[in-house]
């Protein structure tokens, strides 16, 4: 799946990636991170289409469903709902994805990271993972509101889900291992990620992005050091810089 993203641009580069951009007053314009983990569930810039208008806004990552009716639901179940599976969006008729199908997003990002599992190591090698040319990019997601409503201000706090779909042949050599092994996001051209946003897409045109299948030469990748402890890197260096695991065997590609 994907729940580890890096976002080392500025935001207000955006608005050439997307001319016209609005960027919402509550977003930290000054916001980068090399690691944000979806089960922190933070605020992260989101892009939606508001009334034909491109914005930015921040969402958490984590959609919270209308079914979820008490706090003790968050707890339990907001985990599972920061990824949706593209089989799921438009052909599964009981899924929550489906009923949320036209509040479509992109969530801008230089990179995913993805964790591959080798014979002979201890831990799992962490990737950083990214698009060809393309510094930024944005990954197709769902939105919603929660349910339930901030304490201080009443309002509906948005929510975010990132899509994934079956991998290519790179993504499935190093998402290898685990419980949703052979996942990888949704990555599509930029043509296709403004085509996203559109309020008029139907069902047809919205499958045919979702089964998009990102070439394997499109992606550039390589291994990382460990980004989900607190322990500091030797070298000093951000979570998004290579980093050289002695022995790792290379990827066949």
């Amino acid at each position: 799946m994907c729940y580890d993203i890096s976002f080392t641009s500025n935001i207000r580069k955006l608005q050439d990636y997307f001319p016209g951009l609005t960027i919402d007053p509550e977003v930290n314009v000054d916001f980068t991170s090399d690691h944000v983990q979806a089960q922190a569930y933070a605020p992260f810039p989101v892009i939606t289409n508001s009334n034909n208008q491109l914005v930015v806004k921040p969402f958490e990552w984590g959609v919270i469903p209308d079914y979820f009716r008490t706090v003790e639901d968050v707890k339990k179940g907001r985990s599972f709902m920061c990824n949706a599976q593209s089989e799921k969006v438009v052909n599964d008729h009981r899924s929550f994805w489906r009923r949320i199908r036209q509040n479509r997003c992109l969530i801008p990002v230089t990179g995913i990271y993805e964790h591959r599992g080798v014979a002979g190591f201890k831990n799992k090698i962490p990737y950083h993972i990214q698009l060809r040319e393309r510094p930024v990019f944005c990954l197709p997601g769902l939105f919603h509101h929660s349910p339930f409503p901030e304490v201080e201000t009443g309002e509906m706090t948005g929510t975010f889900t990132i899509i994934t779909r079956s991998a290519n042949n790179v993504m499935k050599q190093i998402h290898n291992d685990g419980p949703n092994t052979g996942r990888m996001p949704l990555f599509l051209p930029q043509a296709l990620e403004l085509q996203w946003l559109q309020p008029d897409l139907n069902d047809e045109q919205i499958q045919a992005m979702l089964d998009y299948q990102l070439p394997d030469a499109a992606l550039e990748y390589y291994p990382v050091y460990t980004i989900r402890s607190r322990k500091p890197r030797p070298d000093d260096l951000d979570k998004t810089a290579p980093y050289t695991w002695q022995n790792l065997p290379e990827l066949a590609v």
